[in-house]
C-alpha cells in the first residue's frame, strides 16, 4: 500500500493543471482504491451443496421489538384477565380447530396456507443477543460473528451462484434491523441493501436507486459528466482494481437507468391490489417484497418496528394488528395465486415474545414485557405445509407444554427447503471447521415440511 501512495502523491505533483472537480473525481476513485484493496481478501466462495430444495426465495417478516405470541395466534382466553387483557374472544380459522387472535380475521381465513410453531425457546429476554439467536442459529460471544440467514442466503444463492440481476440478492425494507451485524463475519460483499424511503409514498424513494426530483435524462448527463472529468482512467496504467470499479459503476447506472429500477415502482400496480395489501407502510412494503421475489431475489426482509409494547400494549394492538392482518395476508393469497408461494418462504417473527402475564400497573398501564422461554412463529411455502400447528404452550402461555424447536432447528429447515445443506462448511476468515447450522437441538421441522 505505500508505494500505491508514492505513486498516487507523484501522480499528483505531475498533474498541476487538475481543477477542483477533478481532484475531487480522482480523490474519490482512490477511496475506492483503497475499499477494494482491503476487502478484496475478504471474499468468500461458498462450496457446492447437494441439497436440493424447493424454495427460490425467502420473505422474512421481522417484529421488530417481539410480538405477543398470546395476542397474535397463541391465544389463551381460559387463562383470564390477567394473560389475554381485553383480546378474550379468538376466533375459529379455515382449518378446524386452529384458532387465532380475534384482530387477525383475514389471516384466520388463510390457515390453510401457514403453518403456526408455538413452542419457539431460547430464553434470552435481551433484544440484542435474542435477534442474533434467532437470526444466525447461534449464542452470542466465541471467536466468530456469525452472519444472518439472510447473508448466508446470499452467499449460496447470489452472484457466486450464477444470480446475475443488477438488484441485491438481499434486500431489507425499509430500515436497517438494527440489533445486531446482519454480515457478520462475511463482510460488505454480502450486506442487504435497505432501501430507506417509504413504500406507501409516490415516488418510493430507494436509497442509490430513486431520487427525488431527479429524472433518467438528469441521471445520464451526471455519467456523462463522470465519465469526462475521470482524468485519472486515463492518465494512470490500467489495474485490476480500477476495472472493478468501473464494472461496478456499469452495473449502478444499469440498477438506476435500467429496467431494474422498476421493481420498486408500485405505481405500475392497479389500485385495487395496492389498497388490498392497505396503504399503509407495512401493507406496501409486502406488496414490494412480492414484487421482489417475483423478480427472482433470494432473501427480502421486512423489518416491521414498534412491536416492544412496553406501555399501554392493548392499545398499539388496537392499531397494528389489523394492519399485519391486511398486509400479511395478501401477501400469502397474491404468491398463490400468482404460482409463488411453492416456491417461496415467508416466515413471520420477532426475536422473542412478550410477557404473558400482563402488567396492569403504573407506569405499564397493560403492557407487556421481553419473554424468550415460549413464544410462536409462522412459517408459510417454500415446502411448508398449511393449516398445521407445530408444539404447544401450557395454559398461560408461560411454558413450551410439548416440541420445543429452537432457532437451530427454525433456520435448518429453511436451509434444507433452500437446497442449502445445514450440515456443510460454512467459510469463514478463521477457515475453522464450522457448519453453516448447529445441528438440530428439538428437531428440524419435518412434521410441517412436505
Amino acid at each position: 500500500m505505500s508505494t500505491l501512495k508514492e505513486n498516487w502523491w507523484s501522480f499528483l505533483e505531475k498533474a498541476p493543471g487538475i481543477s477542483r472537480r477533478q481532484f475531487l473525481l480522482i480523490s474519490l476513485r482512490g477511496l475506492a482504491f483503497a475499499w477494494l484493496s482491503r476487502w478484496g481478501s475478504l471474499t468468500f466462495a461458498s462450496p457446492e451443496t447437494k441439497f436440493t430444495g424447493r424454495a427460490r426465495s425467502v420473505i422474512q417478516v421481522w417484529m421488530w421489538g417481539g410480538p405477543s405470541h398470546l395476542d397474535t395466534f397463541d391465544p389463551k382466553p381460559e387463562a383470564g384477565r390477567d394473560y389475554c387483557g381485553p383480546l378474550d374472544s379468538p376466533i375459529p380459522t379455515n382449518v378446524d380447530g386452529i384458532r387465532i387472535s380475534q384482530l387477525l380475521p383475514l389471516l384466520a381465513q388463510q390457515a390453510d396456507k401457514y403453518s403456526i410453531i408455538r413452542s419457539l425457546t431460547h430464553g434470552i429476554n435481551s433484544h440484542e443477543t435474542a435477534a442474533y439467536r434467532m437470526q444466525t442459529g447461534r449464542e452470542a460471544g466465541g471467536l466468530l460473528v456469525y452472519p444472518s440467514i439472510g447473508a448466508v442466503t446470499c452467499l449460496f444463492k447470489g452472484y457466486d451462484h450464477g444470480y446475475r440481476d443488477t438488484i441485491p440478492p438481499y434486500i431489507v425494507l425499509t430500515s436497517s434491523q438494527g440489533r445486531f451485524s446482519e454480515t457478520g463475519f462475511l463482510g460488505p460483499k454480502y450486506q442487504p441493501l435497505v432501501t430507506g424511503g417509504d413504500p406507501n409514498r409516490d415516488p418510493f424513494l430507494v436509497e442509490g436507486f430513486v431520487l427525488q426530483g431527479v429524472s433518467q435524462e438528469r441521471q445520464n448527463q451526471r455519467r456523462q459528466l463522470m465519465n469526462s472529468l475521470d482524468t485519472l482512467a486515463r492518465l494512470i496504467p490500467e489495474h485490476p482494481l480500477f476495472q472493478k470499479i468501473d464494472a461496478a459503476n456499469s452495473q449502478a447506472y444499469q440498477s438506476i437507468l435500467g429496467d431494474a429500477v422498476k421493481v420498486f415502482d408500485l405505481t405500475l400496480e392497479k389500485e385495487e391490489v395496492r389498497q388490498r395489501y392497505g396503504r399503509t407502510w407495512f401493507g406496501q412494503s409486502c406488496l414490494a417484497a412480492r414484487r421482489l421475489v417475483e423478480r427472482g431475489v433470494p432473501y427480502v426482509t421486512i423489518n416491521y418496528q414498534g412491536w416492544d409494547t412496553h406501555k399501554r400494549h392493548f392499545e398499539a394492538m388496537q392499531r397494528m394488528l389489523p394492519d399485519l392482518d391486511k398486509g400479511l395476508s395478501a401477501l400469502l393469497s397474491d404468491l398463490e395465486e400468482k404460482g409463488l408461494l411453492k416456491h417461496t418462504i415467508v416466515w413471520w417473527s420477532g426475536e422473542f415474545g412478550r410477557t404473558p402475564r400482563i402488567q396492569w400497573e403504573p407506569p405499564w398501564y397493560g403492557g407487556r414485557g421481553h419473554y424468550g422461554p415460549c413464544f410462536s412463529v409462522l412459517v408459510a411455502g417454500g415446502g411448508f405445509k398449511g393449516g398445521k400447528v407445530l408444539g404447544s404452550s401450557n395454559r398461560t402461555g408461560e411454558e413450551v407444554k410439548d416440541r420445543p424447536v429452537y432457532p437451530e432447528d427454525l433456520l435448518g429447515s429453511f436451509y434444507e427447503l433452500l437446497g442449502i445443506d445445514p450440515d456443510g462448511p460454512l467459510p469463514n476468515p478463521r477457515n475453522l471447521k464450522v457448519p453453516v447450522m448447529l445441528p438440530a437441538k428439538g428437531g428440524r421441522l419435518h412434521e410441517i415440511m412436505k
